[in-house]
Formats: C-alpha cells, structure tokens, sequence
C-alpha cells in the first residue's frame, strides 16, 4: 500500500511540474501573440485627386492571383486588399472615400482567382489556365501575391523542398530560388498573353513578420528556429525584383519594406525597423497574413503604384512614345 501511494504521490508532483512549466512559459508565447494592432488608417497616403477623373472609359478586368494574402484570409469582410482596391469600405474608411478602381474605371468587372494555402506551382498549373484570352478592348490590370507560403510551408514539419523550404539551408533555398523564377516568369508572361489589348501586373513581394531579426521560433506559434530563413526570403525576394525589372508592364510592390516594424518586434524601440508613427502589429493571428490594418496598407502601396503607372491616362499626359499609356499596345 505504501509503495502504491509513492506512485501516485510521483505522479501528482509530475502533473503539477507540468502545469507550473504551462503556466509560466504559456503567458510568454502569448505575449508575442497578443501584440498592439492599433486603430485608424494604415500605411502610406493616397492622393484623393488622382480619382477625380476616370483613368479609362472602356472595360478593364481587375484579376487576382495568388494565395491567402490576395484571397483575403483573416480580413473583416469587405476588408481584404483586393476587395478595397475594387470597392472602398467607406463606413471603415472614410478617408479613403471615392479612392477605388471602380471610381476610376466605369466598365471594371474582377476576377479573384486567388486562393488560400496555395503555392507558386499551384498559381501557374491551377489558377492562370482560368484566365482565358480576352478581345483586344479588355484592358487587364492583375494583382498578385506568391511566393510567401512556399517558404513557410511545411512550418517545420517535413523534410524541406521546392515549394515548402521552411528550414531550408541557403544553399538549397539558391537552387529552388531558380525554380520559383521560372514558375513565376512563366505566370507573368502567360498573364500578359491573356490580354493582347493590354495589361499591367501589380507584383508583391514577400514581408517578413520578425522586423529582420530571422527569430520566427519567438512568433508564439511553435515554429522552430530556421537560421537561413532570412536569407532565403531575400533570394525569393530578389526572384520577384528580377521579375519585374525585366517586364516593362510588371510593377512592384514592395510589401516587405512596407511591413517592417510592423511584425513581432513592432514595441521593440531599439529595432532599426521601429516606426514611432504607428509601432503596430499588421499581421493576423496565423502569422502568415495581415490583419484589417495591414490589408488596409497594402491596398494603399497597391493604389500609389498604380496611380504612377494608370493614372497619367485620367489627366490626358502622355509617354515618352506620345501616346496615353492605356493606349499604347503591349
């Protein structure tokens, strides 16, 4: 009997050693979790003039293509960057009233082929065969996002691979860079030949939730440490660059500067990367993609871009070529 009671004695002490160990590492997990979001408008600002005046009469098709982060995962609804860029929620942003395509744009239709947990590969054999050949009066302006959960994926738990390099080296992140190039070559190039009237490709690249420290195993979600992690995003990153370098109709968007200091390390004053305007958190609880504030920003970063590049046709300026740039061919 006493030997009996030893054993449960044991046992308890080990049950309560464990719950001691939950409790106090428990509140630290989530002390990265819950991080200040902050309230208001995000991002940069948006001139409200360049809506005056539509920016072009005939049909233009609005296309998405990519993953959650163009699909819209975690956003409020109506509150996604695709959906804002077509349509302003002017109840949740009343500043950004009238600053929308479907302002500027009197034919637009959309098109989201985007969809969640979906990689590069998937992008080009799954989503751009959806886009047919449009007659030449369909203008195109695409969004897209990829890339970003093809370094994420398998978050740990599998050998890394092309299309899943989480704990990757650099040296296998440099090879597999290589393929990402030319899938994502090979999406932008079959975009463009969707539209013989004419496209743009508005092209993000990839953000990184840790504010450049590569400590994404202090995320709170039990992601474990991948030490090359930094540097395979920014061989990802330098793919997307290339890409749009070297089309002249394929825009960046420069996600990744936009989103520094806005990650887990968004309350680190010391951080080269601290923004003392707005020192909040933009991503969604998954870490993976943004929450109303950062959609609400990213859609800012999308419109600035395309007002460079779309808006010269609403003031009737012209190109180096002489014509309106919606005019010109592709």
């Amino acid at each position: 009997m006493g030997a009996l009671m030893r054993t449960r004695a044991a046992i308890l002490v080990c049950i309560f050693a464990v719950l001691l160990v939950v409790a106090v590492l428990q509140p630290l997990k989530m002390e990265r979790r819950e991080l200040p979001i902050g309230e208001g408008a995000a991002g940069p600002t948006v001139p409200a003039e360049a809506f005056k005046n539509p920016w072009h009469e005939g049909e233009v098709l609005l296309v998405g293509i990519g993953d959650s982060v163009t699909r819209g995962y975690g956003a409020s609804p109506g509150r996604s960057y695709f959906e804002l860029l077509h349509r302003n929620d002017d109840a949740a942003c009343p500043e950004m009233r009238g600053c929308d395509l479907a302002h500027v744009f009197p034919n637009l239709r959309v098109l989201n082929l985007a969809i969640d947990y979906t990689v590069s590969e998937e992008h080009l054999t799954l989503q751009v065969p959806k886009l047919p050949k449009h007659p030449p009066a369909v203008r195109g302006v695409v969004v897209i996002t990829t890339g970003g959960n093809d370094l994420i994926h398998d978050y740990g738990e599998g050998v890394p691979r092309d299309g899943a390099l989480y704990g990757c080296t650099a040296r296998q992140a440099e090879v597999w860079r290589e393929h990402f190039r030319s899938r994502l070559g090979a999406i932008l190039d079959r975009v463009l030949l969707a539209f013989p009237g004419g496209c743009d490709i508005f092209l993000a690249n990839i953000f990184d939730p840790t504010d450049g420290e590569g400590d994404i195993e202090n995320a709170g979600l039990g992601l474990p440490q991948w030490p090359d992690g930094l540097e395979a995003l920014a061989l990802f990153n330098e793919a997307i660059a290339d890409a749009c370098a070297t089309r002249e109709r394929v825009h960046l968007i420069d996600m990744h500067a936009l989103f520094l200091g806005h990650g887990i390390h968004c309350r680190d004053k010391g951080s080269p990367h601290y923004r003392e305007d707005d020192p909040h958190y933009w991503y969604f609880a998954n870490l993976e993609d943004p929450n109303d504030r950062g959609y609400d920003a990213i859609r800012r970063a999308f419109l600035r871009e395309m007002i460079r590049v779309l808006a010269p046709r609403a003031s009737g300026k012209k190109t180096g070529d002489g014509t309106a740039p919606l005019d010109r061919e592709p």
